[in-house]
């Protein structure tokens, strides 16, 4: 059986806000329908097969309730520049003390990149105008199970 992620619903406060958002991120713009009472927005990251939608009347979720949403990028310096230079407020570069994605301990993060240069271990993040939490991670080269 093929099961793939398709799509992840961000709750937002205003949607004009969050469209124009993600559009200075980078995200192109698939879908955007309106009726009544109920709007959808969907986005695709660059070069993902997975789309998010943004809206009104989509979800029951609360507005930046999603945490850590994970994109992943080849190069986490290059990355993080091109969305500074789109106006987004990102972190330092880090590294999680006790392996990525363990906020277990106290203090987690630790700046600069992964200090071995391995893939999976570096990281960088922003959020949205909500405060919907984005992570990038760097990938130079997947783990074999995962091609």
């Amino acid at each position: 059986m093929d099961m793939k992620l398709e799509i992840l619903f961000v709750p937002v406060s205003d949607v004009e806000r969050a469209k124009l958002f993600y559009e200075k991120l980078g995200f192109r713009l698939d879908l955007d329908v309106a009726k009544e009472d109920f709007r959808a927005i969907q986005f695709t990251p660059p070069s993902s097969k997975a789309s998010i939608i943004l809206g009104k009347g989509i979800t029951s979720a609360q507005p930046g309730s999603i945490d850590h949403t994970v994109l992943v990028v080849d190069d986490i310096k290059v990355a993080r520049d091109d969305l500074i230079a789109r106006g987004v407020d990102m972190s330092k570069i880090f590294h999680y003390a006790g392996g990525p994605f363990n906020n277990a301990m106290e203090n987690p993060r630790v700046d600069g990149k992964d200090p071995q240069g391995r893939a999976y271990f570096s990281f960088a993040s922003f959020e949205d105008l909500d405060g919907n939490g984005w992570l990038l991670q760097e990938i130079q080269m997947r783990f074999p199970v995962r091609e």
